[in-house]
């Protein structure tokens, strides 16, 4: 890994896949959120629009076939 910026409350590296790593100034790895925040304020990376989230559609009761079946007797 290359070391991209180092400031005090952190240091970015970029990894040989292009990827980012974020270290925070006590030596630990930031994950998730606060490292999206901190690559979002240096402008290493874009976030896009959240695509909508659909909700599932509820099955059919399973009570139908068997009405179905009680006619044929």
């Amino acid at each position: 890994m290359k070391s991209i910026k180092k400031t005090a409350e952190y240091t970015i590296y970029q990894k040989r896949n292009n990827r980012y790593a974020v270290k925070s100034a006590n030596g630990q790895w930031l994950n998730g959120d606060d490292k999206v925040t901190v690559l979002v304020a240096e402008s290493l990376i874009k976030l896009s629009a959240a695509a909508p989230v659909e909700a599932p559609a509820e099955e059919t009761p399973a009570e139908d076939a068997p009405a179905e079946e009680a006619k044929e007797d």
